[in-house]
């Protein structure tokens, strides 16, 4: 997810640096879903790659409620949502696929809540109700109501809850802003999952859903609305990506029914038509090119494309073609479904949703290998992650397998959280920490500094 994502039909289951604090470094922030480029790539330096339930273990804070937003970093503060179901829930359980559709709303009052806490000591600085009562809308049993991932600028943190609205706060917890969305059916009910993202002083989040879909953007000093566009598109859970190329910026909106850029104004420049029955991945850029992945895992058609700036129109493929002008090569069966798909010095890793892992060369998609078993794999939902030439898959069960970062299929080792620890988040990565959300608590895990 992210940012949760939604697991399958089944199943439910972010860059813009700010223009804040002058004393945050590069590799000391991670404002949104996947960071920097919304790739998931850390650059610190002593970043761990060996940790359990207590090794290796800066602090571990035990989190009410259930949220499977990524935390997010803007210098010493962690940003993070919750909501809290003050009545009964219904337990999730780890590697359901099937059977966890939940088509009416909890009768019970939730919480809606934002925590902030220091990343040196894991403390609570502040936290925040911003509503209080019963759900409007159901979500599947796995899903959460806080599945989008806060963005920061470094001046304010905005927080988006689905079907409820956005809050906007300063980093000392204060509300500067809020803006009300009306509720609006999902299928099936699954729930809601696609975060913000921010540019040039404006917000941008994508609404897909079977009744009334958009994308708007808002002022993000004032919260005030500056456009909103409707989508001939149904329910999607891809947050969109603020794409800066040689020739423009455009916000990438990745769809079922159509992959569709738009520019600064919601004006459509290019559309492709070609994904699978689900989308969930995020869209993010690497040298250049456009990554973009959709693989529902019941369909036969799972693609990953390629694509090149300066688009117009309909770049549709003709059947039977895998590249053209504007994209640079695809693969029609390759797409994983939840995760996102990762970049790290020019390979491109598919992690698949019950434990494979395929490799390919970024620039033309050649095969560097197929798909490989995790050795312990059962269900993934959160989306890989890499940093000092080692790849990292973390399951619903709490384990991350190591991988070397090579043309090879190379396991190096696995960790292992506490039993209670189902893990759908995907992790934030910042200085020498990475953070790790699971369903009753937020880590920092801090590297030795050994290398």
């Amino acid at each position: 997810m992210t940012p949760m994502r939604m697991l399958a039909s089944i199943f439910i289951v972010v860059l813009l640096l700010g223009t804040g604090s002058s004393s945050s470094r590069g590799g000391e922030n991670w404002p949104q879903f996947r960071g920097p480029g919304s790739r998931g790539v850390g650059d610190g330096s002593g970043l761990p790659d060996i940790w359990s339930a207590t090794e290796n273990v800066a602090w571990k804070a035990d989190i009410p409620g259930r949220g499977w937003s990524s935390p997010i970093v803007w210098g010493d503060r962690v940003f993070l949502t919750t909501v809290i179901n003050v009545g009964q829930s219904e337990e999730p359980k780890k590697g359901l696929y099937f059977g966890g559709d939940r088509p009416q709303a909890p009768d019970s009052v939730h919480q809606w809540k934002v925590y902030c806490l220091d990343l040196k000591s894991g403390a609570i600085l502040w936290q925040k109700q911003v509503h209080e009562g019963k759900p409007e809308t159901p979500i599947h049993l796995k899903s959460s109501y806080a599945s989008e991932t806060p963005v920061t600028d470094g001046e304010r943190v905005y927080c988006y809850f689905g079907n409820l609205g956005v809050y906007c706060f300063d980093l000392d917890g204060n509300e500067v802003w809020q803006h009300r969305t009306t509720p609006q059916p999902m299928r099936l009910g699954w729930g809601t999952a696609s975060s913000p993202v921010l540019h040039d002083g404006r917000l941008y989040l994508v609404n897909d859903n079977e009744k009334d879909s958009y994308l708007l953007a808002l002022d993000t000093k004032t919260g005030s609305l500056a456009w909103r566009t409707p989508r001939e598109e149904k329910s999607n859970w891809s947050t969109p990506f603020i794409w800066k190329n040689a020739q423009r910026t455009e916000i990438v909106t990745a769809g079922t029914g159509e992959v569709r850029s738009y520019d600064l104004e919601g004006k459509l420049l290019w559309s492709l038509k070609g994904m699978s029955s689900i989308t969930i991945a995020t869209p993010y850029e690497n040298e250049g090119l456009l990554y973009i992945s959709s693989g529902y895992v019941l369909d036969a058609i799972k693609p990953i494309y390629a694509i090149r700036p300066g688009a117009s129109g309909d770049i549709t493929l003709p059947e039977g073609k895998t590249s053209s002008e504007f994209i640079a090569w695809s693969r029609p069966k390759n797409a994983p479904y939840n995760p996102s798909t990762l970049i790290d010095q020019n390979r491109l890793y598919v992690l698949y949703d019950m434990g494979a892992v395929s490799c390919y060369n970024a620039a033309d998609g050649e095969e560097l290998f197929s798909r490989q078993r995790i050795p312990q794999g059962r269900a993934f939902t959160s989306s890989p992650w890499a940093y000092d030439g080692k790849v990292f898959f973390l399951n619903e069960d709490g384990v991350t397998t190591v991988l070397k970062a090579s043309d090879k299929f190379e396991v190096l080792h696995t960790n292992t959280l506490a039993e209670d620890d189902m893990c759908m988040a995907t992790p934030a990565i910042v200085g020498d920490r990475l953070l790790i959300r699971t369903s009753a608590r937020l880590y920092c895990i801090q590297g030795t500094g050994k290398k």
